[in-house]
Formats: structure tokens, sequence, C-alpha cells
């Protein structure tokens, strides 16, 4: 089994503001990043991203980025401590995103979340299942503060 997910959404926005909407850390910063986020997305960059509901910072390694069309990035897979009698210590390893944007003929834009490349255990897919919620809130956040200026994740998880 590989796991690995999809998600996408319609933003009512020109495909040029919802990319930015994304590759900008201020933009990024106020609807999705509840923490913040440091650093512009560009290829061979690695930025700082922070959120409220999972403390700390977190490194992504921005692998690509084709303006307006697509944003490859890289980070740590997160699954959590182990298991109550897990035995096992599981080493880091990253997982791959990519974000890609389609022009709509309507001036919409398609924003398509996918990620993958967790292990093929119980906390590896936990793990993947939590990634899927977060990027389809991403979606959700992005779409309503592009189209009307509302932060949704504000005071969602504090």
């Amino acid at each position: 089994m590989d796991l690995k997910f999809k998600v996408s959404g319609r933003v009512a926005r020109p495909v040029e503001e919802v990319f930015e909407a994304v590759a900008d850390p201020a933009k990024l910063s106020a609807y999705f990043t509840t923490g913040g986020a440091v650093g512009r997305m560009e290829t061979g960059k690695t930025v700082q991203w922070e959120f409220a509901d999972f403390p700390g910072t977190f490194p992504v390694e921005i692998v690509e980025v084709e303006k307006n069309r697509r944003i490859v990035l890289q980070w740590e897979a997160n699954e959590g401590p182990p298991d109550e009698g897990d035995p096992v210590v599981r080493a880091a390893y990253m997982t791959t995103v990519v974000f890609t944007f389609d022009a709509l003929d309507d001036g919409r834009t398609l924003v398509t979340i996918e990620e993958g490349g967790w292990r093929e255990t119980p906390t590896g897919l936990k793990a993947a299942f939590g990634n899927c919620q977060g990027w389809s809130q991403m979606l959700a956040a992005l779409k309503i503060w592009a189209e009307h200026g509302i932060n949704l994740r504000e005071g969602f998880y504090v």
C-alpha cells in the first residue's frame, strides 16, 4: 500500500493571486501558519512554518517552484510518539507535498495538494490521515481568506 492522498478545491481568484497566497510567507501566515511563516518559497530554500496546534518550528525544504503553476516541498513526517508498548524507535524521514495551481476558464483557480511518502505502518497511516485533514483545512482557509479576507483558523486551536 502506498500511503498518499490528494485534496483539491477551487478559489475564486486568479491563479497569480492564489499562488502568491501560498508562496508569500506574510500571506501564508495570515490564514494558515497560525504561528507564522518565515521565508518565501523558492527552489532550493528552506523556510520555517509554525502552527499553534503543533508547537515548534517546522523546517520546510522547497524542492521546486514553477511560478503560478507548482510548488514541491519536503518536510519531516510527524508520526507522533510511539504507540504504548511499541519497542521500535522510529528514525526521521521526509514526506513530499505537491501543490498545483490550475487557472480555470471562469477566472477561478483549482488548487490541488498531494502528499505521500509515509511508512506503511499504523502510525504512518495515522499521520497521513492527520495531514490529509490539515491540508483540507488549509484549502478551506485559503479560499475564505483569498475571497473574503477572513482568517478561518484564528482562535480555532488556542
